[in-house]
């Protein structure tokens, strides 16, 4: 029975890193498609055409870096399970727990 609940509890927290994902991956495109609008329009009452203006370096900016902030939180996500293992937390877990029980002993 523990051992369901302790599976339960990591399936629950997958899901939870999944979600927390893909609702970023949603704002990334929702923010960014608004602010590359306000700027083509912006460029183009300006003067600009409309590839002069979408193609600015400032308008691509932010989908460039927040990209790269994206695409390490898929690698967290997606990548680094599948390099250090899925059972990583549980071995750290153990691991600080016979730590406090090293220390525990040392100080009885």
């Amino acid at each position: 029975m523990d051992s369901n609940k302790f599976k339960l509890r990591k399936a629950k927290n997958k899901v939870e890193k999944l979600k927390r994902f893909y609702t970023h991956l949603t704002v990334y495109v929702v923010i960014n498609t608004v602010i590359t609008a306000v700027k083509v329009m912006s460029g183009m009452n300006n003067g600009e055409t409309f590839k002069d203006a979408f193609f600015d370096f400032s308008t691509l900016m932010s989908w460039m870096v927040w990209g790269m902030v994206l695409l390490i939180h898929a690698f967290a996500v997606f990548g680094l399970p599948r390099i250090i293992g899925d059972d990583w937390e549980e071995r750290k877990i153990q691991q600080f727990m016979d730590e406090e029980l090293q220390q525990d002993k040392k100080y009885k």
